[in-house]
């Protein structure tokens, strides 16, 4: 049975999701510690509950998703696995973490690309690869159908959806993958997002405001 342990870091408050099943065995989703409190924080969790971090996996590539990248490679061996579209994002994250005063690691390079209908095993646990661009052009979900959660990373909030004002977002895309892909799933599948509260399709499906019209995202 799936195990979720959400810390929020950095000063974006950026959920990172520590993921397990009864094996013991951990994913470490958009690792945002970004200094040494958080960063102890991360393997404090980890070593309390007896896990293994077998996979480092990045929804995209912002700069408030990825600066534990370098950490848990040095810590745990692990290299991201991120979707191909994503690559140019995660080269030129620590000059864009310049603009705001934010540290961010330069991240290993990608053990591996991802797309949509890949499948990621975590011990006895299935992820479905959903490609989600339009937050982030190679944005990508990890969804469980067994355990009926979704990893979504900037795409869907509670009562709100992801930025798509940034030079690399696009509306348009954003709205397209929330009502064809996420609205697609049922009403009882969880939603863990990268800020903020967990939420459930349904909730969305009837409360969020701004998936409503694709004219929202204009």
């Amino acid at each position: 049975m799936l195990k979720i342990h959400k810390l929020t870091f950095n000063p974006f408050s950026e959920n990172t999701f520590v993921l397990t099943d009864e094996t013991n065995d951990c994913a470490i989703i958009d690792p945002g510690c970004c200094n040494d409190k958080e960063r102890n924080e991360l393997v404090t969790t980890i070593e309390a509950h007896g896990l293994k971090p077998v996979l480092l996996l990045n929804t995209h590539c912002h700069i408030d998703h990825i600066p534990g990248n370098k950490f848990v490679f040095e810590k745990y061996g692990l290299l991201p696995q991120i979707h191909e579209l994503e690559l140019d994002i995660l080269h030129r994250a620590p000059m864009f973490a310049e603009f705001f005063g934010f540290q961010c690691d330069e991240s290993p390079e990608p053990q591996k690309f991802l797309t949509e209908g890949d499948e990621v095993k975590l011990g006895n646990t299935i992820f479905k690869v959903l490609f989600t661009p339009g937050h982030s052009p190679g944005s990508i979900s990890f969804y469980s159908e067994k355990d009926s959660a979704i990893i979504s990373g900037d795409v869907l909030f509670y009562r709100s959806v992801g930025r798509f004002d940034l030079p690399e977002s696009n509306g348009k895309d954003l709205y397209n993958t929330i009502a064809n892909k996420l609205m697609k799933l049922p009403d009882n599948v969880k939603v863990y997002s990268g800020h903020g509260p967990e939420t459930s399709i349904g909730f969305e499906r009837k409360n969020n405001p701004f998936i409503q019209s694709e004219e929202n995202f204009l």
